[in-house]
């Protein structure tokens, strides 16, 4: 499978106090770092190489995770540097690593969806990004897409219109050419997303089961329960 980037290098500041000493990946779930669970996830899920990129306080996270072998993965490292370039700069300083094709997932998801089938998806349309999404309707957080007859219409996390029902899931394939398109400076990943759209590349895949997320204090209740009561099945479809 596809090497998979986890973008972990954020400040986490929603989660203040609890991440002013602790990076947002060590944050404890249910008497674990959240990361334990997340990798792990992604071992079951197929995936065998991970690519960590990291930034604040990011040094606990590899000594905690280390190579990788105590999840079964391949993990590897890439830093931000002293200046953050935001997501998308991140994962560009991270293309040494990820090679031609790849996917990229938010550090503070939890996404049981079909790897695999977003894998395929993206392969199959033969276009240049894949964005999965999923029918918010506003319920567990702020919807950003029109999504319609199994095309994406429009992307767009400032501009919202009351026909954004569905979200950003937060699982993303590409090819790796698309973040020579971001300033010097970096950028967001909507930025390759929007561009990509704007250009037809951009194919994607609504996932029938919700995400979780521990970017908030009720996000990281929700995993919680959810991991306490034993992981929901998963379901996607294009």
């Amino acid at each position: 499978m596809l090497p998979v980037a986890i973008l972990a290098g954020g400040l986490a500041t929603r989660l203040r106090p609890l991440t002013r000493d602790v990076p947002k990946s060590l944050i404890p779930v249910n008497g674990e770092p959240f990361i334990a669970h997340q990798l792990r996830l992604l071992r079951d899920r197929g995936v065998d190489r991970v690519v960590l990129c990291l930034g604040y306080l990011g040094e606990m996270i590899e000594n905690f995770v280390g190579q990788g072998n105590k999840f079964g993965l391949q993990v590897e490292y890439s830093w931000d540097g002293p200046t953050p370039q935001g997501t998308g700069g991140a994962v560009r300083k991270a293309l040494p690593l990820l090679g031609e094709s790849f996917l990229v997932m938010y550090g503070d998801s939890y996404l049981l969806c079909d790897y695999g089938a977003v894998e395929r998806t993206f392969f199959e349309s033969g276009k240049q990004a894949l964005m999965t999404v999923f029918r918010n309707d506003g319920q567990w957080d702020t919807s950003n897409v029109e999504f319609r007859d199994g095309e994406l219409i429009t992307y767009d996390k400032r501009h919202l219109t009351p026909r954004m029902l569905h979200i950003d899931y937060g699982l993303g394939a590409f090819r790796s050419h698309l973040f020579g398109e971001l300033p010097e400076a970096g950028g967001d990943l909507a930025v390759i997303f929007q561009n990509a759209l704007a250009r037809n590349e951009l194919a994607a895949l609504e996932i029938d089961e919700r995400f979780y997320e521990i970017g908030s204090f009720e996000g990281l209740q929700s995993l919680s329960d959810a991991i306490a009561n034993g992981p929901p099945g998963t379901g996607a479809h294009i």
